[in-house]
């Protein structure tokens, strides 16, 4: 009976070309069954080794391409300053007839911007996402890949319809991030752009008052960020998690949320959002009556509210102090921080902030028998009210409470009750920072 080479012994003939193991060529010659699984062997050492390079050559391709896209971002910071130096319709012209603005970076670098402007300047943030779409259609399909660019579109698109819903343009921004929906389908499908796209649509839900439904999207678009490792995001996902509870009253809930919001944000990345999250947890420690831990948070971040350096920021600050000031039995420094924040909305006709902040005084004012302040201070919330445009429950609600007020019948719980139904109004009329409570 013959004895056969094992399978490991063959292998190593192939490897030797078998010039060292003459019995085992000998043996092969003479064999048709193993010089079947030999040429089997062969075959499939071939097909590896084609493999492996395959793999090795992807590799390479895709290191190339992440050290394109590296020096893309680089130059696309100054080419996008250079690109907005001019009027919107001279960037247009430079886009369509300008190569060395057809790139990813410059791309992402223009979404960037847009993302940033929509909190403070929707109508720039709405822009400049506009403008990446007129790049999109000039960018290198064979080299970025027509899926890739249909994520960016995607994106711009959903961009486009935040900064719609900061406008109040509450049905621009539902068609505009169904347009992203499209893009994204026909493109990559990665979960990252997906969770990007719940966000924001979240936001508009929340606008919208689908509170249940923003809080649902949100809690996928968390879940979405963290699986992709991007932890900032996921941070920020949380500082909006909590503007929702915020709205419907549920500032207790929030609390955890912007904790563990604080250990995701990279303050790097965005300052400012480090500084809305911690601002979002004091004011939610204020309502809620954590008087110290509010206090402790706000003396430690008291330095950041002067380096991001926006004024109606420094306002908030005030109000929020004021509120801690009136919670730790301090009203003469409430009613000098109330007072500061509310002249300082005025200068910027920040009309539903100035008209809350009154409401906190006339609190204070009734709690101290005030009456000759408070009747000054109704008055003086006429013109505010009337500017506004409220719905009719909040308009009675501050009716009845002036009415009151000159009657010196006005108690605390009624004009707590205006509040509540001004920030129901102001949730319903506007579309509230992207951030902010």
């Amino acid at each position: 009976m013959k004895i056969h080479p094992p399978d490991q012994l063959l292998r190593r003939y192939l490897r030797s070309s078998g010039d060292r193991m003459p019995p085992v060529r000998e043996h092969v010659a003479g064999c048709s069954k193993c010089s079947q699984k030999l040429e089997a062997l062969r075959v499939k050492r071939s097909t590896s080794a084609a493999y492996d390079d395959a793999l090795t050559s992807s590799a390479r391709r895709l290191q190339d391409l992440q050290a394109t896209y590296e020096r893309e971002r680089v130059e696309a910071k100054g080419l996008t300053v250079e690109l907005l130096r001019h009027p919107t319709e001279r960037q247009r012209i430079l886009v369509h007839n300008h190569p060395r603005f057809h790139t990813w970076g410059v791309f992402e670098r223009l979404l960037e911007l847009s993302r940033d402007e929509s909190a403070e300047n929707p109508s720039l943030g709405e822009e400049l996402a506009c403008l990446a779409l007129d790049l999109s259609e000039h960018l290198d399909v064979a080299r970025y890949g027509s899926e890739a660019i249909e994520d960016l579109r995607g994106r711009a698109w959903a961009y486009i319809g935040n900064a719609r819903r900061v406008q109040s343009d509450l049905l621009g921004s539902h068609e505009a991030l169904e347009r992203a929906l499209v893009h994204l389908r026909q493109g990559t499908r990665e979960p990252w752009e997906r969770a990007v796209w719940l966000d924001l649509k979240a936001s508009l839900f929340r606008a919208q008052r689908r509170f249940e439904d923003a809080t649902r999207l949100l809690s996928r678009a968390l879940v979405l960020f963290l699986a992709v490792g991007d932890r900032h995001r996921a941070g920020r996902t949380l500082v909006n998690m909590d503007t929702v509870l915020h709205q419907i009253g549920e500032a207790e809930r929030g609390i955890p949320l912007l904790y563990r919001a604080l250990d995701l944000i990279d303050p790097a990345q965005e300052p400012r959002l480090l500084l809305i999250a911690n601002h979002n947890l004091i004011d939610d420690l204020a309502d809620t009556g954590r008087y110290m831990e509010a206090q402790r948070l706000l003396l430690k971040v008291h330095g950041l509210y002067q380096r991001v350096d926006e004024q109606w920021l420094l306002y908030r600050r005030d109000w929020v102090e004021g509120k801690i000031a009136r919670g730790l039995g301090q009203p003469d420094k409430a009613e000098e921080l109330f007072k500061a924040a509310r002249a300082g909305f005025l200068e910027i006709s920040a009309a539903y902030d100035v008209a809350l902040i009154s409401l906190d005084l006339a609190v204070l004012f009734t709690e101290q028998g005030r009456t000759v302040e408070l009747k000054r201070l109704a008055g003086e919330m006429v013109p505010i009210f009337s500017s506004l445009h409220v719905h009719r429950e909040a308009l009675a609600a501050f009716t009845l409470w002036r009415q009151a007020v000159q009657a010196e019948t006005a108690g605390l719980e009624l004009a707590a009750q205006v509040a509540s139904s001004l920030k129901r109004a102001r949730y319903d009329q506007t579309a509230p920072r992207q951030d902010t409570h």
